[in-house]
């Protein structure tokens, strides 16, 4: 391992490693132990200004570069990335308190997907082409500014600014206070591949500080923004003043129907392991089980034993647990939420407030499983964020539907069913951008976004170099 934390008080602009033009500096807090690891400069406007300045000044060369340079280049950073894999875990792993395999094997794995995808997408992609007596281009649409949440933090990172590369755009990336640690580490491998200077920078601090700021900017051309639905809003709002494109990748209360056909103690036992993977940190995340009503009783005891059997331990150390959740404000969070739960009579089937047995100190919530809830009730509306589920009964397969289908969110949803073709005439009738059927999930080739309030557009694949693309339409050139 080649961690070294000296660039983790520093902003990263116009290729060079520089100081904050503000005094305030923001903590980096260990969840596993509550210690304080380091800190980061809180950002400020004048920040924001100096990295705009340079996605400007780097923009007019870059965006002229061609497909083999910035192919060339985006292979320089996935080889790098390659080689700081063990880094980029063990920092992802110190920050938010993702066990360690997990960080290995699934964390920084999708940040490396997402540049793989990024360049085949980049290989494939048609800039332009002459139909109907026009020449159509696409051309990148200037500088973008990223803000990246916590929770999955080189996927998020990366599955933006790879595409924004391709595309020949130039950027400035806010990552989450929450997670500096990996967010360094990946600049310090930008730094090393010899992107351009300027092409892209990063800015740290607090969303309504800097990323009020590079919303509001005139001169950021595209907003790309996961996180809250109430952030995506904020971000939304700030941007409409310039009538700038804003992507968003927001919250979820996913849907995840056992159909009757199934083995059910089997569906609901893997849809409990699915669920609480990452501490439950996931926007996608199968929080609301609907099983057959007659076959409740059933579900309960295999969500019992399922979630009874989840470990619980110290992130640096190998093996199957979960670990903590990212923060103390978020744990306090779940924990106000599980006593909702309580207090809306929904039943307790296993875990419940407080921290498990033997943990005495840090963000650890036990897993958690609720039964016979009311769609209604504020743990089936509101997202929790961590290992908490609900189990909601169904009357039939059009009450199934109907409650799936009954929720402001639509980033995904869930069908099981050994009957394949049966499950795909159910995940056609789900409001979301992406449904797993017996819990396959997407790849780095599988479009990423929401219906409703989980947001527009989408990311990965060609579909996320799109979004960094406009379109020009010349006419009067081909005869």
């Amino acid at each position: 391992m080649n961690l070294s934390l000296d660039n983790l008080n520093k902003l990263y602009i116009g290729g060079q490693w520089v100081d904050s033009a503000g005094s305030d500096s923001i903590d980096v807090i260990n969840p596993a132990n509550e210690e304080r690891v380091g800190a980061i400069p809180a950002g400020d406007p004048a920040d924001v200004d100096r990295a705009v300045a340079a996605a400007q000044a780097a923009f007019a060369d870059f965006s002229l570069t061609s497909v083999e340079e910035r192919l060339e280049m985006l292979g320089r950073i996935r080889n790098l990335y390659k080689e700081r894999w063990e880094d980029l875990a063990y920092a992802t792993s110190v920050e938010m308190g993702a066990p360690i395999d997990l960080a290995r094997k699934s964390q920084v794995a999708l940040g490396a997907g997402h540049l793989k995808s990024a360049m085949q997408a980049l290989e494939q992609f048609q800039f332009e082409m002459v139909e109907n007596g026009m020449i159509l281009r696409h051309e990148p649409i200037g500088v973008c500014g990223m803000i990246t949440p916590w929770n999955w933090p080189m996927n998020q990172v990366v599955v933006k600014v790879a595409p924004a590369l391709a595309a020949g755009c130039t950027m400035v990336l806010k990552p989450s206070e929450e997670s500096p640690l990996s967010a360094m580490v990946f600049a310090e491998i930008m730094d090393a591949a010899g992107v351009p200077a300027g092409v892209f920078n990063m800015v740290h601090g607090l969303g309504p500080v800097v990323g009020e700021a590079m919303s509001a900017h005139p001169g950021i051309d595209m907003m790309s923004f996961t996180g809250s639905t109430r952030g995506g809003i904020a971000v939304a709002r700030a941007s409409a003043e310039t009538v700038k494109r804003v992507g968003q990748e927001l919250g979820g209360k996913s849907a995840n129907i056992i159909l009757e056909d199934c083995d059910i103690p089997r569906a609901v036992a893997d849809g409990i392991d699915y669920c609480m993977n990452n501490s439950g940190q996931s926007c996608n995340a199968p929080t609301r089980m609907l099983v057959p009503m007659a076959e409740m009783d059933n579900a309960i005891a295999a969500a019992r034993e399922a979630a009874n059997a989840i470990a619980v331990g110290d992130p640096s150390r190998e093996g199957g647990h979960i670990g903590p959740v990212v923060n103390k404000r978020q744990f306090d969070r779940i924990q106000q939420l599980i006593q909702a739960g309580i207090d809306e009579n929904a039943e307790l089937v296993a875990g419940g407030t407080g921290l498990p047995e033997g943990i005495d100190h840090g963000y650890y919530v036990r897993p958690t499983v609720f039964a016979r809830v009311d769609n209604a009730m504020t743990i089936a509306r509101e997202e929790i964020f961590g290992p908490v589920i609900c189990l909601i009964g169904y009357e039939d397969e059009e009450d199934a539907v109907r409650i799936a289908n009954d929720t402001v969110y639509g980033l995904a949803g869930y069908v099981s069913s050994p009957d394949v073709e049966h499950a795909t005439r159910v995940a056609r009738r789900i409001r979301a951008g992406q449904v797993a059927i017996n819990y396959i999930g997407g790849t780095a080739e599988t479009p990423f976004g929401g219906f409703k309030r989980s947001g527009n557009g989408r990311e990965k694949a060609r579909w996320g170099l799109a979004e960094y693309l406009e379109l020009k339409a010349i006419t009067g050139a081909v005869a």
